[in-house]
């Protein structure tokens, strides 16, 4: 024990997770197995009437689904979906129980690396001062480098040690107390409790020979049938509301629309007449301006003779 207390604060501290970890983990332990032995004493196969909370709640779960399938049951799904729900803690503790061991050689294996490191590095110090020529000093350096480089190695050996005392102790625990064989003797127990217990006081609609559950299955098909009829009448009508709703709208745009268009083909009919009236206008126009053409030739022929008169007159 006076190792131990004059270990390294390094050493010191993985023990003391090692032991924390052991401690928490036989606890666990034994809260889990007692809990479940609790549950399995409690299961009374000739009493149908559940005795707490989660037989209450599998005895719902159950009914539900033995009123559907009857003796199809999956009574071990039932169980493991209520255990799972009504139960996280126990399970939680149960996995990390199946971690605790590897977990106290790991810290183990932790500390005697940690210890080696020391021990180490301790031994090269020591070296180190070897190549001084005080001899005093060196022999001085030599016993302390030596005490450290051993309580390296302790750190090393007494690490692995709580380790391995830990992971076998733990080990005999759980085989002695075995949470997992308790849990099953519990599932065990229910579903015989379920099947042999429960189910003769439970009413199905689930048929008991082919021959019913060949009926039940022409019953179900008939009115999945009857649905998806109902289902298209429903849909047919619906699709009919639409498309008279769709004709009404569209009759009443058509006839908002005949004023706009009879106006709309009056501007184009008054359009038309004037063009026409413009045509006849430029025709007359033409006709005009040629009869003009013609007056304009006539008279500057008339004026040119009167200018040759006039002139034959001045020389005579």
């Amino acid at each position: 024990m006076e190792l131990l207390f004059n270990l390294p604060a390094a050493g010191s501290i993985v023990i003391a997770v090692i032991a924390l970890l052991f401690i928490l983990a036989v606890i666990l332990l034994f809260w889990v197995y007692f809990r479940y032995r609790r549950l399995t004493r409690l299961v009374d196969l000739t009493d149908p009437e559940p005795q707490n909370d989660l037989t209450y709640r599998l005895k719902e779960d159950f009914a539900a689904a033995y009123r559907r399938y009857g003796r199809n049951t999956n009574t071990p799904a039932i169980i493991t979906n209520a255990v799972t729900s009504r139960m996280g803690g126990a399970l939680l503790s149960e996995r990390f129980m199946n971690s605790a061991v590897s977990s106290f050689v790991t810290l183990g294996l932790f500390g005697t690396f940690l210890g080696l490191s020391l021990s180490v590095s301790s031994l090269t110090e020591l070296i180190s001062l070897s190549s001084s020529e005080e001899w005093l000093g060196i022999l001085d350096s030599v016993g302390g480098g030596l005490v450290s480089a051993l309580s390296g190695m302790g750190v090393a050996f007494y690490t692995s040690l709580a380790g391995v005392i830990c992971a076998i102790l733990f080990t005999f625990f759980r085989t002695v107390f075995n949470p997992q064989a308790q849990r099953e003797k519990l599932e065990t127990l229910l579903e015989l409790w379920l099947d042999h217990g429960v189910a003769p006081t439970l009413e199905t609609d689930a048929p008991e020979d082919d021959n019913g559950r060949l009926m039940q299955l022409k019953e179900e098909l008939r009115l999945h049938a009857r649905t998806v009829q109902q289902s298209l009448t429903a849909c047919t009508g619906q699709m009919e509301q639409t498309l008279h709703d769709t004709t009404d709208a569209l009759g009443r745009m058509i006839q908002y629309s005949k004023e706009p268009i009879q106006a709309f083909y009056d501007t184009v009919s008054t359009f038309n007449d004037n063009v026409r009236d413009f045509s006849e206008f430029n025709y007359d126009l033409r006709g005009n301006i040629e009869r003009m053409d013609l007056c304009f030739r006539e008279l500057t022929s008339e004026l040119r003779k009167t200018s040759r008169n006039l002139s034959g007159g001045d020389r005579t």
